[in-house]
């Protein structure tokens, strides 16, 4: 049995889970050919080591996380958020939060 960490639910059996893909960055749409777009749609690594991918906890959370998996062995030495949703979460540290939903703390 291959266990997955999740970073929102914890460790959980890898049939809750939906592999994305290995993780990549997206090309720029405006400034790609073709050549460049069917690579980065079809062409993957698929190494015999040490990988970074993409997860779906279909059957849990519903939500996507990175993990850093061995394909032989399938021993994960990492779990952690999308890099856009760390992203998200500074922002949100920034400015305290929904600001414009704050109803503050005070009752009148």
């Amino acid at each position: 049995m291959i266990l997955l960490p999740c970073p929102y639910c914890g460790l959980r059996n890898a049939s809750e889970f939906r592999y994305v893909g290995e993780l990549s960055e997206r090309p720029d749409p405006n400034a790609t050919g073709i050549e460049d777009w069917r690579a980065f749609l079809y062409m993957r690594d698929n190494p015999a080591g040490w990988t970074t991918e993409t997860w779906f906890h279909r059957a849990g959370c519903r939500r996507h996380f990175v993990v850093e998996r061995h394909t032989v062995t399938n021993e994960v030495r990492d779990s952690r958020l999308p890099a856009a949703q760390l992203r998200d979460r500074e922002d949100e540290r920034a400015t305290g939060g929904n600001v414009a939903d704050d109803r503050g703390g005070a009752t009148y």
